[in-house]
C-alpha cells in the first residue's frame, strides 16, 4: 500500500537508519573513501598510512610482524615496502641473523609524510564529525573504541 506522504527518492528506509552497524558502515564508507581521495593526491593509499603510522607507534619492525598486526596480505605489504622504500620514507634491511627477515623502518622523510596524512585524515574527521560538538566527537571515539577492542579477532 502506498503511503499519501511519499519519502522522497534519496531517502533511507528507516529500518536501515535503526541499525547502528548500517550507519557505521555507511560512515565508514564516506571517510574512508574522503581520505582516500586525500591520500590519492599524494600518489598514496591507506596502507602506506598504516605501515608508516605502525613504524612510527612501535618501530623498526619485521615484514611479517607489519603483516599480523595490520592484517594486510604479505605481497600487498610488500609492495607497500617496495613503494615506500623507492620514495625514501622506510628502509628496509635483512635480519643478519636469518637472512628470510626484513626489518622495515621508517624515515625522517616518512615520518614528516605521516605527520602531513595525519593531519589530512584529522581533517577528513573533523568535515565527516561536523554536526558534534568536541564533548560528542570524544563519546564517540570512546565507544567506538571500546567496540573495536571488544571485537573477536
Amino acid at each position: 500500500m502506498a503511503s499519501e506522504n511519499p519519502a522522497p527518492p534519496d531517502a533511507l528506509p528507516p529500518t536501515l537508519l535503526g541499525l547502528s552497524t548500517f550507519l557505521l558502515a555507511r560512515t565508514g564508507r564516506t571517510a574512508r573513501a574522503r581520505l582516500a581521495e586525500q591520500l590519492a593526491e599524494r600518489g598514496l593509499r591507506l596502507w602506506d598510512m598504516a605501515v608508516l603510522a605502525a613504524l612510527v607507534d612501535f618501530g623498526p619492525q619485521a615484514q611479517r610482524d607489519l603483516v599480523r598486526r595490520l592484517g594486510i596480505d604479505p605481497s600487498d605489504l610488500a609492495k607497500v615496502a617496495d613503494q615506500l622504500g623507492a620514495a625514501g620514507y622506510v628502509e628496509r634491511s635483512r635480519d643478519q641473523a636469518d637472512r628470510r627477515r626484513v626489518s622495515v623502518s621508517v624515515t625522517a622523510d616518512g615520518r614528516a609524510l605521516l605527520a602531513e596524512l595525519e593531519a589530512r585524515a584529522r581533517a577528513v574527521q573533523d568535515e565527516v564529525l561536523a554536526p558534534l560538538d568536541p564533548a560528542e566527537r570524544r563519546v564517540l571515539h570512546d565507544l567506538l573504541l571500546r567496540v573495536e577492542q571488544g571485537m573477536p579477532e
